[in-house]
């Protein structure tokens, strides 16, 4: 899934996405042997082992590029955040910050940062420290990077909360007009564009990390290889076969292995890179992997009970939607696009194709974030089942024809769509319903269902892409980067400041108003009071999902997931490995 994705993301069904077949590497990479240096920590001969499935290639391991659920999982665990986000209550907790504080006006965040997190890579194949501390000065120049024009990254608009960031970003003037400092190597300030409360939740994101100039500089696109990467977080990268696999290893230098309650066991990560669902399930059931995604067709035997603690559902705070690229002649119309949101049957997605306790979505924000209108009738009531209030499958559809009738297409005659998606089964058969779907309600129209691979799919839809290239329809994954509504419908839609990858223009003559009314209720938000805030989010989903139709908000994310017993492990947006142990006895016994 896509964080931009978007991500992601990014994300997907059950997991983030899948990938073919390889064997696991093994603890440290081949052929490196040598006798051990100072500081380094040798590996242990049966060390603790997860086995697991990436799903994909990670488009990027820079903290400055990566946009994806996949990249980010990994990302987490080789830097450190200024602070973190408690997997089960969202909280902002101390991370490299052990405390911050905020100006009266709300203009200046100051932290102050921990003295004893060292810099290390990969030495004949031990995790080995550099010489040299984290300080202040590494976050300063890794979010400068980020705003930077010259690094391209596709997230730098998150942090246009700090003052500069987006003349940085849009502009010629490069990164030095960015507002943050180091007062010292353990004092961080930064100095925002508006007070924002939730400025500490972005202080976790992976954009936000230090970053190893003198790395970065020496080995250019090339620095986050195994051989090069200089990292801080609780893990270290050994090895990257791309397309294949990746390994992580524990980073024993990291604090919170001795420090934190919270810390598990895990001192290898084996992760292959697998597409498609039944074949790491595959794996699954011969113990090859600790965990899984279930496979759409086996989901009636979970649900009954086959696989039973190994089975588990839970919330998780994504969406699963449709993105229109507006641009594109076939989806250029309003009238087409809200018909075609109206004729999906998300309640029978959700109870009939998925099964895992997915809820049809009306709004694209998920109700796990502040903010969020979610259920709200006021808000795409054909969307909503009778049972939720809404107007219930049947009205939908017939509003949806009389919709297309008016864009000159009755019965979706003359009307030729591409839907695309990347490969995944659990995809690929949700496209097909809509498909159906679709066909159903408009008997004469066309749709066509293009699969690409997660790294071309990605490049293919991006905002910057070759229209030509570009599908009608795409399906996407977003999950929150902070548990708020400001990251969600302004950050990834928002046509001046988002992702914006539906390409909504306020030029459109049929919707422009429309699009300039929702940019100008996202950014009024931003600094709204708490009640305003709600009544202008409120304001700008109904604009987007319903009367712009910018995209199609199909149902919220639940974890459908198997994990081994011997694996004890947590449930979260966010991975979070460094919490997870295994019972490696018990592992053994059942290989």
């Amino acid at each position: 899934m896509q964080k931009k994705s978007s991500i992601l993301f990014a994300l997907l069904i059950v997991a983030s996405m899948v990938l073919a077949a390889c064997p696991a590497p093994t603890a440290a990479p081949a052929g490196e042997s040598g006798s051990m240096a100072e500081g380094e920590t040798a590996m242990a001969e049966n060390p603790v082992t997860l086995n697991w499935n990436f799903a994909t290639e990670p488009p990027s391991l820079d903290p400055s590029l990566g946009t994806d659920t996949t990249s980010i999982s990994i990302i987490n665990e080789l830097f450190l955040g200024l602070t973190e986000l408690d997997p089960e209550t969202q909280e902002v907790t101390p991370e490299l910050a052990t405390d911050w504080s905020v100006s009266d006006d709300g203009l200046v965040w100051t932290f102050n940062l921990r003295d004893d997190v060292p810099w290390v890579k990969m030495v004949d194949g031990a995790v080995t420290p550099t010489g040299d501390m984290v300080t202040a000065n590494d976050i300063v120049y890794g979010l400068k990077r980020t705003c930077d024009a010259a690094t391209a990254s596709d997230y730098a608009y998150v942090l246009y909360v700090v003052a500069g960031c987006e003349d940085a970003n849009t502009g010629d003037g490069g990164a030095d007009i960015v507002a943050v400092q180091a007062a010292d190597d353990t004092t961080l300030e930064v100095t925002l564009a508006y007070p924002a409360s939730y400025f500490g939740q972005i202080a976790s994101m992976w954009i936000m990390r230090p970053m190893p100039q003198a790395a970065i500089e020496e080995h250019g696109d090339a620095w986050t290889e195994p051989e090069n990467i200089v990292t801080n977080g609780s893990f270290a990268l050994s090895e990257w076969i791309h397309g294949d696999s990746i390994q992580l290893v524990r980073n024993p230098e990291w604090y919170g292995w001795s420090e934190l309650d919270t810390a598990g066991n895990i001192e290898v990560i084996n992760g292959i890179m697998i597409e498609e669902d039944s074949t790491a399930f595959s794996l699954y059931e011969t113990n090859e992997l600790d965990g899984s995604a279930v496979p759409l067709e086996m989901m009636d035997l979970a649900l009954a009970g086959e696989f039973g603690d190994d089975f588990v559902i839970a919330p998780r705070n994504c969406t699963y939607y449709y993105g229109f690229v507006t641009e594109k002649e076939a989806v250029s119309d309003v009238n087409v696009r809200r018909a075609l949101s109206m004729a999906v049957d998300r309640q029978s997605l959700s109870e009939d194709v998925l099964k895992g306790g997915q809820i049809p979505a009306n709004t694209f924000t998920n109700p796990l974030n502040y903010g969020s209108p979610a259920e709200d009738t006021d808000i795409a009531p054909w969307a909503l089942s009778e049972d939720q209030g809404g107007l219930g499958y049947a009205a939908a559809v017939e509003m949806a024809q009389g919709l297309m009738a008016d864009a000159g297409y009755a019965d979706g005659a003359g009307l030729e769509l591409t839907l695309a998606h990347n490969v995944n089964e659990s995809h690929a058969t949700l496209a097909q319903a809509v498909q159906a779907m679709w066909q159903g309600a408009f008997p004469e129209i066309n749709v066509e269902i293009e699969t690409q691979e997660w790294g071309v799919y990605l490049d293919s839809i991006d905002a910057d892409a070759p229209l030509e290239g570009k599908p009608d329809v795409f399906r996407l994954g977003w999950c929150q980067d902070y548990p708020h509504a400001n990251n969600w419908i302004h950050e990834v839609f928002n046509p001046t400041q988002g992702a914006n990858t539906p390409l909504l223009s306020v030029d459109n003559p049929q919707v422009g108003e429309l699009v300039q009314e929702f940019n100008d209720a996202t950014i009024a938000a931003q600094t709204a009071s708490a009640d305003e805030q709600l009544e202008l989010y409120k304001r700008a989903e109904q604009l987007f999902v319903d009367e712009i139709a910018g995209a199609i908000p199909v149902y919220y994310y639940t974890t459908v997931a198997l994990g081994k017993p011997w694996l004890d492990r947590i449930y979260a947006d966010d991975k979070y490995f460094y919490r997870w142990s295994i019972d490696q006895a018990a592992k053994e016994a059942a290989q």
